[in-house]
Protein backbone atom coordinates (compact mmCIF):
# COMPACT_ATOMS: atom_id res chain seq x y z
CA UNK A 1 0.00 0.00 0.00
CA UNK A 2 1.41 3.40 -0.98
CA UNK A 3 1.76 6.33 1.43
CA UNK A 4 1.42 10.11 1.20
CA UNK A 5 3.09 12.79 3.28
CA UNK A 6 0.69 15.18 5.02
CA UNK A 7 0.57 17.82 7.72
CA UNK A 8 -1.42 16.92 10.80
CA UNK A 9 -2.66 20.07 12.53
CA UNK A 10 -3.79 19.81 16.15
CA UNK A 11 -5.81 22.78 17.40
CA UNK A 12 -6.80 23.07 21.07
CA UNK A 13 -8.88 25.59 22.98
CA UNK A 14 -10.45 25.75 26.47
CA UNK A 15 -13.79 27.02 25.13
CA UNK A 16 -15.45 26.98 21.71
CA UNK A 17 -18.95 27.64 20.45
CA UNK A 18 -20.37 26.89 17.00
CA UNK A 19 -23.81 28.32 16.29
CA UNK A 20 -26.08 26.34 14.02
CA UNK A 21 -26.98 28.81 11.23
CA UNK A 22 -30.16 26.90 10.37
CA UNK A 23 -31.81 28.37 13.49
CA UNK A 24 -32.67 32.06 13.46
CA UNK A 25 -33.30 34.05 16.62
CA UNK A 26 -32.02 31.37 18.98
CA UNK A 27 -28.52 30.14 19.81
CA UNK A 28 -28.42 26.42 19.01
CA UNK A 29 -24.94 24.94 19.19
CA UNK A 30 -23.32 22.39 16.88
CA UNK A 31 -21.31 19.46 18.29
CA UNK A 32 -18.38 20.22 16.00
CA UNK A 33 -17.20 23.07 13.75
CA UNK A 34 -18.55 23.17 10.19
CA UNK A 35 -16.03 22.84 7.33
CA UNK A 36 -16.49 26.55 6.55
CA UNK A 37 -15.35 27.47 10.08
CA UNK A 38 -12.19 25.36 9.84
CA UNK A 39 -11.54 26.79 6.38
CA UNK A 40 -11.88 30.32 7.74
CA UNK A 41 -9.39 29.55 10.49
CA UNK A 42 -6.90 28.29 7.91
CA UNK A 43 -7.44 31.38 5.74
CA UNK A 44 -6.69 33.60 8.75
CA UNK A 45 -3.29 31.95 9.17
CA UNK A 46 -2.21 33.07 5.68
CA UNK A 47 -3.94 36.46 5.91
CA UNK A 48 -6.97 36.18 3.61
CA UNK A 49 -8.77 33.90 1.18
CA UNK A 50 -6.86 35.32 -1.79
CA UNK A 51 -3.76 33.63 -0.38
CA UNK A 52 -5.48 30.22 -0.13
CA UNK A 53 -5.14 27.90 -3.16
CA UNK A 54 -8.58 27.36 -4.68
CA UNK A 55 -8.35 23.57 -4.53
CA UNK A 56 -7.47 23.41 -0.82
CA UNK A 57 -9.10 20.47 0.94
CA UNK A 58 -8.70 18.90 4.35
CA UNK A 59 -9.95 16.04 6.51
CA UNK A 60 -10.90 16.60 10.13
CA UNK A 61 -11.76 14.99 13.44
CA UNK A 62 -13.04 16.77 16.55
CA UNK A 63 -13.49 16.03 20.25
CA UNK A 64 -14.78 17.99 23.24
CA UNK A 65 -14.36 16.88 26.85
CA UNK A 66 -17.47 18.68 28.08
CA UNK A 67 -20.24 21.13 27.30
CA UNK A 68 -22.37 23.72 29.03
CA UNK A 69 -24.74 26.64 28.66
CA UNK A 70 -24.22 30.25 29.67
CA UNK A 71 -25.91 33.57 28.87
CA UNK A 72 -24.89 35.88 26.05
CA UNK A 73 -26.08 39.27 24.85
CA UNK A 74 -27.79 38.79 21.48
CA UNK A 75 -28.14 41.65 18.98
CA UNK A 76 -30.80 40.79 16.36
CA UNK A 77 -30.25 41.99 12.80
CA UNK A 78 -33.59 43.53 11.79
CA UNK A 79 -34.85 46.30 9.53
CA UNK A 80 -37.01 47.89 12.24
CA UNK A 81 -35.21 49.60 15.11
CA UNK A 82 -37.71 48.22 17.62
CA UNK A 83 -36.67 44.68 16.64
CA UNK A 84 -32.95 45.37 17.11
CA UNK A 85 -33.02 45.63 20.89
CA UNK A 86 -30.35 43.56 22.61
CA UNK A 87 -31.62 40.59 24.57
CA UNK A 88 -30.15 37.81 26.67
CA UNK A 89 -30.18 34.25 25.32
CA UNK A 90 -28.75 30.90 26.29
CA UNK A 91 -25.54 29.96 24.48
CA UNK A 92 -24.27 26.41 24.16
CA UNK A 93 -20.51 25.95 24.41
CA UNK A 94 -17.96 23.13 24.35
CA UNK A 95 -14.97 22.77 26.66
CA UNK A 96 -11.42 21.51 26.21
CA UNK A 97 -11.77 20.94 22.49
CA UNK A 98 -9.30 19.32 20.12
CA UNK A 99 -9.54 19.67 16.35
CA UNK A 100 -7.28 17.50 14.19
CA UNK A 101 -7.00 18.41 10.52
CA UNK A 102 -4.98 16.79 7.77
CA UNK A 103 -3.68 18.79 4.79
CA UNK A 104 -2.10 17.04 1.81
CA UNK A 105 -1.23 19.99 -0.44
CA UNK A 106 1.08 23.02 -0.12
CA UNK A 107 2.65 21.50 2.98
CA UNK A 108 5.47 24.03 3.38
CA UNK A 109 3.05 26.96 3.09
CA UNK A 110 0.60 25.63 5.67
CA UNK A 111 3.32 24.54 8.05
CA UNK A 112 4.81 28.03 8.07
CA UNK A 113 1.42 29.77 8.25
CA UNK A 114 0.16 27.75 11.20
CA UNK A 115 3.39 28.20 13.12
CA UNK A 116 3.43 31.99 12.52
CA UNK A 117 -0.15 33.00 11.63
CA UNK A 118 -0.94 36.41 10.16
CA UNK A 119 -4.00 36.76 12.41
CA UNK A 120 -4.51 35.34 15.92
CA UNK A 121 -5.71 31.76 15.80
CA UNK A 122 -9.42 31.48 16.57
CA UNK A 123 -11.89 28.64 16.18
CA UNK A 124 -15.50 29.72 16.09
CA UNK A 125 -16.25 33.06 17.75
CA UNK A 126 -13.70 35.88 17.57
CA UNK A 127 -13.05 35.75 21.33
CA UNK A 128 -12.37 31.99 21.41
CA UNK A 129 -8.60 31.93 20.98
CA UNK A 130 -6.89 28.64 20.15
CA UNK A 131 -3.41 27.21 19.85
CA UNK A 132 -2.07 24.89 17.15
CA UNK A 133 0.85 22.63 16.47
CA UNK A 134 1.83 20.73 13.34
CA UNK A 135 3.72 17.60 12.48
CA UNK A 136 4.51 15.70 9.31
CA UNK A 137 2.85 12.29 9.08
CA UNK A 138 2.70 9.50 6.55
CA UNK A 139 -0.84 8.50 5.52
CA UNK A 140 -1.58 5.12 3.97
CA UNK A 141 -3.58 5.47 0.74
CA UNK A 142 -7.01 3.91 0.40
CA UNK A 143 -8.42 1.00 2.36
CA UNK A 144 -10.65 1.39 5.42
CA UNK A 145 -10.20 3.15 8.71
CA UNK A 146 -11.98 3.81 11.98
CA UNK A 147 -14.63 6.52 11.85
CA UNK A 148 -13.88 7.68 15.39
CA UNK A 149 -14.64 11.40 15.79
CA UNK A 150 -14.16 12.29 12.12
CA UNK A 151 -16.58 14.55 10.29
CA UNK A 152 -17.46 12.59 7.16
CA UNK A 153 -19.67 13.13 4.11
CA UNK A 154 -23.07 11.56 4.65
CA UNK A 155 -22.60 9.39 1.55
CA UNK A 156 -19.70 7.50 3.19
CA UNK A 157 -20.89 3.94 3.74
CA UNK A 158 -19.95 2.48 7.15
CA UNK A 159 -19.68 -1.14 8.12
CA UNK A 160 -23.33 -2.28 8.59
CA UNK A 161 -22.28 -4.19 11.72
CA UNK A 162 -22.06 -0.87 13.56
CA UNK A 163 -25.11 1.29 14.17
CA UNK A 164 -23.43 4.20 15.94
CA UNK A 165 -22.47 6.12 12.83
CA UNK A 166 -23.34 9.53 14.26
CA UNK A 167 -25.98 12.10 13.55
CA UNK A 168 -26.76 13.56 10.17
CA UNK A 169 -26.18 17.30 9.92
CA UNK A 170 -26.57 19.95 7.25
CA UNK A 171 -23.50 22.19 7.57
CA UNK A 172 -22.06 25.14 5.65
CA UNK A 173 -19.14 23.92 3.54
CA UNK A 174 -18.16 27.28 2.06
CA UNK A 175 -19.32 30.89 2.36
CA UNK A 176 -18.77 33.80 -0.01
CA UNK A 177 -16.58 36.56 1.36
CA UNK A 178 -19.59 38.90 1.61
CA UNK A 179 -21.49 36.12 3.46
CA UNK A 180 -24.36 36.43 0.99
CA UNK A 181 -24.03 32.89 -0.41
CA UNK A 182 -23.46 29.54 1.27
CA UNK A 183 -22.69 26.09 -0.11
CA UNK A 184 -24.24 23.44 2.16
CA UNK A 185 -23.24 19.82 2.58
CA UNK A 186 -24.68 16.80 4.39
CA UNK A 187 -22.32 15.23 6.91
CA UNK A 188 -22.23 12.70 9.73
CA UNK A 189 -20.51 13.09 13.09
CA UNK A 190 -20.46 10.79 16.14
CA UNK A 191 -20.13 12.86 19.32
CA UNK A 192 -18.91 9.91 21.38
CA UNK A 193 -16.92 8.38 18.55
CA UNK A 194 -17.77 5.40 16.37
CA UNK A 195 -15.79 2.15 16.02
CA UNK A 196 -17.24 1.63 12.52
CA UNK A 197 -14.83 0.82 9.71
CA UNK A 198 -15.44 3.09 6.73
CA UNK A 199 -13.92 3.50 3.26
CA UNK A 200 -11.14 6.08 3.55
CA UNK A 201 -9.14 8.24 1.19
CA UNK A 202 -6.21 7.67 3.53
CA UNK A 203 -5.54 6.13 6.93
CA UNK A 204 -3.57 7.92 9.66
CA UNK A 205 -1.16 6.17 12.03
CA UNK A 206 -3.34 4.33 14.55
CA UNK A 207 -6.05 3.51 12.01
CA UNK A 208 -8.05 6.79 11.92
CA UNK A 209 -9.93 7.19 8.64
CA UNK A 210 -8.89 10.35 6.79
CA UNK A 211 -11.60 11.49 4.37
CA UNK A 212 -11.07 14.72 2.45
CA UNK A 213 -14.01 17.13 2.59
CA UNK A 214 -15.04 19.47 -0.25
CA UNK A 215 -12.99 22.65 -0.53
CA UNK A 216 -14.24 25.47 1.73
CA UNK A 217 -12.92 28.16 -0.63
CA UNK A 218 -15.45 31.00 -1.14
CA UNK A 219 -15.43 30.56 -4.92
CA UNK A 220 -17.45 27.37 -4.40
CA UNK A 221 -20.12 29.10 -2.29
CA UNK A 222 -22.36 29.62 -5.32
CA UNK A 223 -22.86 25.88 -5.75
CA UNK A 224 -24.32 23.18 -3.51
CA UNK A 225 -21.71 20.89 -1.93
Amino acid sequence: MSSTEAIEVTVTAPIASFRNPLYQGIQVGLPCPPPSTVGGMLAATVGDWESVPGDTRFAMAFTAEGSGTDLETYHPAAAKAASRKATIKDRHFLTHITLTAWLLQDLDMWEQAIRTPVWPLRLGRSQDLATARTRRVSLASGGTGTQGHALIPHATRPDPAFRNNGEQMQLPTAMSTDRAHTAWGTYRYARTGSPAQIPADYTAPGGQAVILLPTPHPHTAFTTA
